[in-house]
């Protein structure tokens, strides 16, 4: 990766993305990635920049090196920026026809307030990982 962190943009009320981001904060030890809240000025303004919507509940985005990636891809992209068995991961999701897992990952998106609900307000961070998000 590049020398600048990549960010990755969340949906700061929903349980499931309060999961993804505690699993990324587990697991990215080398802190390559910043989070961001799409309900967050830099969160929505990179949503904007990159074509998306912060109203959209299907909205995920990882911005690296000026690119955007959504979707199945861009869960690809970070599980390889942890390294290690990540990549093996990584590598397995990739391998299963994106006309088959987008749309999965889709459905998900689009239900994950029934499925997992949501929060009242965007998530917290902790105070030593404060620095990780941009909002």
């Amino acid at each position: 990766m590049a020398d600048q962190p990549a960010i990755i943009v969340f949906d700061g009320v929903c349980v499931l993305c309060s999961r993804w981001v505690d699993f990324v904060l587990r697991h990215d030890h080398a802190g390559r990635f910043r989070l961001a809240a799409m309900q967050g000025a830099h969160g929505r303004a990179l949503l904007q920049a990159h074509g998306l919507s912060a109203d959209d509940p299907v909205s995920f985005l990882l911005v690296q090196d000026g690119r955007g990636q959504t979707e199945t891809d861009a869960i690809a992209q970070v599980l390889r920026g942890f390294g290690g068995r990540w990549r093996l991961a990584a590598a397995l999701l990739q391998a299963v026809p994106r006309a088959c897992r987008d749309p999965a990952y889709r459905w998900i998106a689009r239900h994950r307030y029934r499925l997992f609900g949501q929060r009242a307000s965007c998530r917290l961070p902790e105070p030593a990982q404060a620095w990780r998000f941009l909002d």
